[in-house]
C-alpha cells in the first residue's frame, strides 16, 4: 500500500515524497490522516498535539492502544504511523500550536498544513498563521455522521473566519473529564454528573479520573501514585466478592451508599478527584493546575438565593449544591426503588444542581463563574465521535492535498459529508470554494471592525481578555490608541501595562469615534478597532461587534422547534416545521414536485458540471437546494465541530 506513489505521475510522486507537511492534531481525524499520509507516500511529516491519550479515545483513534493511555498523542501517533512506513521522517511535538515557538517562520517551512483540530481558538490561530505565511491550509471537522473538508488559500478563498461561526456546542470527552479550559466544558461535565448520580448511567459520560489509568505511571514518585490511588479508592466505595477480588462500584452506587450525602459528594468530586488529577503531573506542565476545594474549609458568608442574573461566591454555590442534591434525593425517593431522573433545563432543582456543580468546577480550574442564566443558555449536549466519519474526512483531506501539490488549486472543493443521501443520492456533496469576504476582519487587505461599548463602564482588562483575545482571537496582543501620541493601552510584555487593567477606557481619553490599533506579532496580524460609544447596551451585554458581513438569510421558516441530540465531538440537530397552515406532508410533496419541475425544464446550461467528474453543486442553485435540504431534515451546511445541524442556518451557504 505504501507504493501508491507508483501509480501517480512522476511530478506528483516526487512532490509527495519531498514536500513537508504539518498535521495539527493527532486525535480522531489526525490518526486517520497520519496513516493515510504515510500510505500515500509522504515522507516528511510533522505532527503537533498538546493532549495525552485517554481511555475514551481508544474506540476510534486506532493508532493508540490501552498501554498508551496517559502518553502524548503526537508521540504515540508518530510511533504507530512509522510501523506502516518505517522510512518516513515524522517529527512529533507534544505542545500547543499556539505556543510562540511556532511562529510564521515555522509555518513557512511547510508546503501544506492540514488541520485535524477540535476547538475554534486553535483553528482561528492556525488560519491566521497560514494566511501570514501564505501557505495553503486544509481545514476539516466532523460531528457524528456529518463532516466537512475545505481548502483555504490567501487571496483566493474564504478564510476560516470569513463567516461568523455559531457558538461551539460539542467538545472532546477527555477535555471535559481532565482538562477543561472553557466554562462550557464544566457545564457539560455537570450534566454528565447529573446522569451519573440521578439519571441513566452511561460509561461514556464518566466524570471521575480512572484509578486504573496508566497515566499514573508517569507520576513523579511512588508516593504521589499511592496517595492518588488512596484518595480515589477511599472516596469511591469498593466491595469484595467471595474470592476476595476488589470490585469497582459505580458513582451512583457509591452515592446511594452514602445516602446522597451532599458533603461527601462535594469532597469526593471537588477535592479528592481534583487531588488525584494533580498527581497526573504531565497534564499540568503547560497548563495551570486546578485547585481543590474542601467543604470544611469554606466559610458561610452569603445567601443561597439564586437569581438568574446573579453570580454567587464559592460558598454560595456550595450551599446551592447541597440544597439541590437534597431536593433531587427526595425526588428519587418519591419515585421509588430503581427510579431515574431526567435532566431538564426547566426543572429548577436539576438546573440548580448543574449551575452549582459547573461553577464550582470553573472555580477549581481558574475560570470566571457564570450566572444561572448563562449556564442555562449554554447547557448543550455532546455528539458521539464516529470512527468511519473521521476516516472518510481524513481520506478527503489527502485527496484535496494531492490537488494542491499538482498545482490544481482551482479544482479544490469544499466537500460536505451528510448523514443521509441528498436528492441526487449522494452522501458527499462538493461545492466550489467561496472567494474571500471583503468584510472579513482577518483576511481583508485592511482588517477593521467597529465595537459598540460604554467607554465609562468597560475596563481595559475586558478589552484585553474578552474583546481582543476571546472575540478576535489574538494570542499576545499589543493595543495602542491612535491619538497622535501612540499611547500603549495593552502590552504583550508581562506586567508592563498591568496597572491599566482596572481602569476604564474613558480614563485614557477614549470616546466615541476613537480608534485602537491591535497587533499580534506572533500571528503577524493587525486589526483596527473603531470605538462606538453607547450609554446603554442590552442587559448583561458588555460589548457588541458591528459592521461585520451579515449572515446569509435562511429560508423562510415559522414555528420552528429545536430537537437536541446527544454527541461527543459536536452537537445539535433541529427539525424545522414547514408551516403553521395546511398539511406538512402535502407541502413537502408540492415543494419536491416543484423543484423537480425546475430541474427538468429550467435552462440546464448552468448544471452541466453536475455530470462531470468533480460533480460539484454550482453556487447559482444553492438557495433552491437549501430548501430541499431543510425539508428533508438534514443539511450540508458549512460545519466544523461547532456547527448547528440539521436544518439550522450556519455560517456557510447550504449546498
Amino acid at each position: 500500500m505504501v507504493q501508491l506513489v507508483g501509480s501517480l505521475r512522476k511530478e506528483l510522486a516526487d512532490s509527495i515524497s519531498t514536500c513537508k507537511i504539518l498535521v495539527v492534531g493527532a486525535g480522531g481525524i489526525g490518526c486517520e490522516l497520519l496513516k493515510n499520509l504515510v500510505l500515500t507516500g509522504f515522507k516528511n511529516i510533522e505532527v503537533i498535539d498538546l493532549d495525552t491519550i485517554d481511555v475514551s479515545n481508544l474506540n476510534r483513534q486506532f493508532l493508540f492502544q490501552k498501554k498508551h493511555v496517559g502518553k502524548s498523542k503526537a508521540q504515540v501517533a508518530k510511533e504507530s504511523a512509522l510501523q506502516f512506513c518505517p522510512s518516513a521522517n515524522i517529527t512529533a511535538y507534544h505542545d500547543s500550536i499556539m505556543n510562540p515557538d511556532y511562529n510564521v517562520e515555522f509555518f513557512r517551512k511547510f508546503m501544506l498544513v492540514m488541520n485535524a483540530l477540535d476547538n475554534r481558538a486553535a483553528r482561528n490561530h492556525v488560519n491566521r498563521m497560514c494566511l501570514a505565511a501564505d501557505i495553503p491550509l486544509i481545514e476539516s471537522g466532523t460531528a457524528g455522521y456529518l463532516g466537512q473538508v475545505t481548502v483555504i488559500k490567501k487571496g483566493m478563498t474564504e478564510c476560516y473566519e470569513c463567516q461568523p461561526k455559531p457558538a461551539q456546542k460539542t467538545f472532546p470527552g477527555c477535555t471535559i473529564r481532565n482538562t477543561p479550559s472553557e466554562p462550557i466544558h464544566c457545564i457539560v461535565w455537570a450534566k454528565y454528573l447529573f446522569n451519573q448520580l440521578f439519571g441513566e448511567e452511561d460509561a461514556d459520560q464518566e466524570v471521575s479520573p480512572d484509578t486504573a489509568d496508566p497515566e499514573a505511571a508517569f507520576l513523579n514518585s511512588l508516593f504521589w501514585f499511592l496517595w492518588g490511588y488512596f484518595l480515589i479508592t477511599a472516596a469511591r466505595a469498593t466491595a469484595s466478592d467471595k474470592d476476595g477480588d476488589i470490585k469497582r462500584v459505580s458513582t451512583k452506587e457509591w452515592a446511594r451508599s452514602t445516602g446522597y450525602d451532599p458533603v461527601k459528594l462535594f469532597n469526593k468530586l471537588f477535592k479528592d478527584d481534583i487531588m488525584y488529577l494533580l498527581t497526573m503531573d504531565k497534564l499540568w506542565k503547560k497548563r495551570k493546575a486546578p485547585t481543590p476545594l474542601d467543604w470544611h474549609q469554606l466559610e458561610n458568608t452569603h445567601d443561597t438565593c439564586l437569581k438568574d442574573q446573579q453570580v454567587l461566591d464559592v460558598w454560595g454555590y456550595c450551599q446551592l449544591f447541597q440544597h439541590s442534591v437534597e431536593t433531587l434525593r427526595s425526588q428519587l425517593q418519591e419515585k421509588g426503588e430503581g427510579a431515574e431522573l431526567v435532566w431538564d433545563k426547566d426543572d429548577p432543582p436539576a438546573m440548580d444542581f448543574v449551575t452549582a456543580a459547573a461553577n464550582l468546577r470553573m472555580h477549581i480550574f481558574s475560570m470566571s463563574m457564570k450566572s444561572r442564566f448563562d449556564v442555562k443558555s449554554m447547557a448543550g449536549n455532546i455528539i458521539p465521535a464516529i470512527a468511519t466519519t473521521n476516516a472518510v474526512i481524513a481520506g478527503l483531506i489527502v485527496l484535496e492535498g494531492l490537488k494542491i501539490l499538482s498545482g490544481e488549486l482551482e479544482s479544490c472543493r469544499t466537500i460536505f459529508l451528510n448523514k443521509c443521501p441528498n436528492l441526487r443520492k449522494k452522501l458527499l456533496v462538493p461545492c466550489v470554494l467561496d472567494p474571500p469576504s471583503a468584510n472579513c476582519y482577518v483576511c481583508a487587505s485592511k482588517p477593521e471592525v467597529t465595537v459598540k461599548l460604554n467607554v465609562h463602564k468597560t475596563m481595559v482588562l475586558t478589552l484585553q481578555d474578552k474583546i481582543v483575545k476571546e472575540r478576535f482571537g489574538m494570542v499576545a496582543p499589543d493595543v495602542q490608541i491612535e491619538d497622535g501620541k501612540g499611547t500603549i493601552l495593552i502590552s504583550s510584555e508581562e506586567g508592563e501595562t498591568e496597572a491599566n487593567n482596572s481602569k476604564f477606557l474613558s480614563d485614557f481619553g477614549i470616546r466615541n469615534g476613537s480608534r485602537l490599533q491591535a497587533d499580534d506579532f506572533l500571528q503577524d496580524y493587525t486589526l483596527l478597532i473603531n470605538v462606538l460609544h453607547v450609554e446603554d447596551l442590552e442587559r448583561d451585554v458588555e460589548f457588541e461587534v458591528v459592521g461585520e458581513a451579515p449572515d446569509k438569510a435562511p429560508p423562510p421558516q415559522t414555528n420552528q422547534e429545536e430537537v437536541n441530540s446527544i454527541t461527543n465531538g459536536n452537537k445539535d440537530s433541529a427539525q424545522p416545521s414547514t408551516s403553521s397552515k395546511g398539511s406538512p406532508h402535502i407541502q413537502v410533496k408540492f415543494l419536491l414536485f416543484f423543484c423537480n419541475y425546475i430541474y427538468m425544464y429550467f435552462d440546464t446550461s448552468s448544471y452541466k458540471r453536475l455530470s462531470s467528474a468533480s460533480d460539484v453543486e454550482p453556487q447559482a442553485d444553492r438557495s433552491v437546494l437549501n430548501k430541499l435540504v431543510v425539508v428533508e431534515g438534514f443539511s450540508c451546511s458549512g460545519l466544523d465541530d461547532t456547527s448547528k445541524f440539521p436544518g439550522k442556518k450556519t455560517a456557510k451557504p447550504t449546498c
